[in-house]
């Protein structure tokens, strides 16, 4: 039996591929929802939710899937931390699925990347370099704001330790510090770059993606898996079981 899936967003980039992508997945696209539309109208007969619409329509959805007891996936970034924040409070009783980015070679990265800053101490220089089309709205992506958390978590530093771009005559750059930059042009669906910089050597650690079906494919693989799963936050290294 196909996953019925309710999608949230269904007429931008992602929800457009989410569709094209569900017929090889295993999974429905049971009802297509997006501005104007009312959800709960479909939302009893669906099977999971997933949703890559607007920042602002996420914690009325999630409110919505936890009066239903509907699994959730969110691929919409941008968020507040009051709108985090307001999100998690709705969906407690629910299990959901959160990511900045639902690729596997993505999620490899995230792995990578924490092992390079677990091992590599603060004579490496961190920066956090992303490239998407000129009509993304938000930055950085969420994608680089998960590697800089990965990168803060490992080495036991606060947001304060991290430069978002540079301007002027900043000075030498600090010890510790995390450079986080985000570039915009053209139609790249999405180029992540974390470079280790020290004394004699640099390690880059990069993804590049060409077709947004290796985020629709993983949004979908995420929805399937949560299914019947215990109410909780979950995130791509439970679906892909890098833990």
């Amino acid at each position: 039996m196909a996953v019925k899936i309710l999608l949230n967003g269904a007429k931008g980039r992602m929800g457009r591929a989410i569709a094209d992508a569900a017929a090889g997945s295993g999974c429905e696209i049971f009802a297509a929802c997006d501005a104007g539309d009312n959800p709960e109208e479909f939302i009893e007969s669906c099977d999971a939710v997933v949703d890559f619409s607007f920042r602002d329509a996420t914690a009325p959805l999630a409110r919505l899937c936890a009066k239903y007891k509907k699994p959730l996936v969110i691929g919409t970034t941008g968020h507040t931390p009051e709108q985090r924040a307001e999100i998690l409070e709705s969906a407690k009783g629910i299990p959901l699925v959160w990511a900045g980015n639902y690729s596997l070679g993505v999620n490899l990265l995230n792995y990578l990347v924490k092992i390079a800053a677990k091992i590599l101490n603060d004579s490496y220089d961190v920066e956090i370099v992303e490239m998407h089309h000129r009509l993304k709205k938000d930055a950085p992506s969420g994608t680089a704001e998960k590697l800089k958390q990965i990168v803060c978590q490992e080495r036991g530093v606060s947001e304060e330790s991290v430069c978002y771009g540079r301007k002027g005559l900043v000075g030498e750059r600090k010890t510790g510090e995390i450079g986080v930059h985000a570039l915009r042009g053209g139609s790249v669906v999405g180029d992540h770059t974390v470079m280790f910089a020290s004394d004699g050597e640099r390690l880059e650690l990069a993804h590049k993606a060409s077709d947004r079906a290796v985020f629709s494919n993983g949004a979908l693989r995420a929805a399937a898996w949560l299914v019947g799963k215990p109410a909780g936050l979950y995130g791509m290294d439970d679906v892909l079981n890098f833990k």
